[in-house]
């Protein structure tokens, strides 16, 4: 029997251990974006590596990257790092990464990953969908 509890308590620290979080995650707001592939917004969208920025959207905007292969992805603007700061990625040239201004992190645009310290979490990616010349972000 002692040897039971034993196991029991080292299960619960283990468990409490691993449980550790910063509490950076970006919150879960709803993202609605429509527009034609024809919007001048997106202009930048029409060849491989393009991307932009669109505001308004997410918790701190939206960056929208055409990747090499042609398909979209969209992430929230909203760094990773520090995430009540609410601080919005900028567009790095060339446009296969953005920085967050306010810690100088790094994220790849291809996919969403931390490339630069101090972050450590990807960006949030939203899901796109392409219907005729309708280009969609949405959760």
């Amino acid at each position: 029997m002692k040897n039971f509890s034993c196991l029991l308590v080292g299960c619960f620290l283990l468990l409490v251990s691993c449980g550790k979080d910063d509490g950076n995650y970006v919150p879960d707001v709803v993202v609605n974006f429509h527009a034609p592939l024809t919007d001048p917004r997106l202009q930048r969208l029409n060849s491989a590596g393009g991307a932009v920025t669109i505001d308004g959207y997410g918790v701190a905007g939206l960056v929208l990257y055409r990747k090499p292969d042609g398909s979209y992805v969209a992430y929230d603007r909203c760094s990773t790092v520090n995430v009540q700061s609410r601080c919005a990625v900028t567009l790095d040239d060339p446009t296969i990464t953005v920085t967050d201004p306010c810690s100088g992190a790094k994220f790849s645009l291809y996919d969403g990953s931390p490339v630069k310290a101090p972050a450590k979490r990807a960006l949030k990616q939203y899901a796109v969908y392409i219907s005729g010349y309708q280009l969609s972000v949405i959760n």
